[in-house]
């Protein structure tokens, strides 16, 4: 099924995890995607995996920091002499480390809301413009809030309230933009098995202990956030806004 075909999608954080998964489901549905993130060799091999599942080139590669807003107008520069019209936009940039409140270093907390909460704001700022201005049919915008948006989590007081917050400024920009046709909705991802969650997830009794709170008694797969992220950034969506979508394997219900 090919929804997104002629279609041109943003994604940001795309070198790896779900990221990377969600652009590969994206460019597997037809999307040409434009691959952003810090890293140009990440990005370049996730364009490769692009390139060889399709039978002409669909991905792009633009290395920037989307924290830093000058940054972020050059790639909205890009992306308006580039290309005729943005229809997706995925934030997905983001970042954790763990530590209790009572002992992180300022910088620390500041460094995971710029990289959490702020490159959605710059995102948005700049790059959706070119979402509310297109005439076209479907236009989206899909952020990646977690699961400790929804329940603070354990030594990460700094990423809970950063996600939090994605989750409220998407009911925000979905006010703002939907006079403009856009559609903004996120997704709570639970415990995904993702380069970010890596070390913790080599931890025996942290695994059982996801088994035991969760109905689906497994970790998830970046790929299956991939496919809820598709959804929302398609028109079979089309009636929904200001949504934010858990995929946390049942986690909040037990």
């Amino acid at each position: 099924m090919k929804r997104f075909q002629n279609q041109v999608a943003v994604i940001t954080g795309a070198g790896s995890g779900i990221g990377k998964a969600t652009a590969i489901q994206l460019a597997d549905e037809g999307a040409t995607v434009v691959l952003v993130g810090r890293t140009k060799e990440k990005l370049e091999a996730v364009a490769e995996i692009v390139s060889e599942r399709s039978d002409n080139q669909h991905a792009y590669v633009y290395v920037a920091d989307v924290t830093a807003e000058e940054e972020v107008e050059l790639l909205a520069a890009y992306l308006k002499d580039n290309f005729e019209v943005v229809h997706v936009l995925i934030n997905n940039a983001g970042t954790s480390s763990s530590g209790s409140i009572l002992q992180l270093e300022e910088w620390d907390w500041e460094y995971v809301q710029k990289t959490n909460v702020t490159s959605v704001f710059l995102m948005a700022k700049h790059v959706g413009p070119l979402l509310a201005d297109a005439k076209a049919e479907n236009k989206a915008i899909v952020n990646i809030a977690s699961l400790s948006g929804h329940k603070a989590g354990a030594k990460i007081p700094h990423y809970s309230t950063a996600k939090a917050a994605v989750i409220h400024l998407t009911k925000a920009l979905a006010g703002e933009l939907a006079s403009n046709g856009v559609r903004v909705n996120s997704v709570s991802p639970g415990f995904i098995e993702t380069p970010m969650t890596k070390e913790s997830l080599e931890n025996a009794s942290f695994n059982q202990a996801i088994e035991l709170h969760t109905l689906l008694k497994r970790i998830g797969r970046a790929e299956e956030v991939a496919k809820a992220v598709a959804f929302l950034a398609s028109s079979d969506s089309s009636y929904v806004t200001g949504t934010d979508l858990l995929i946390d394997g049942g986690w909040l219900t037990v």
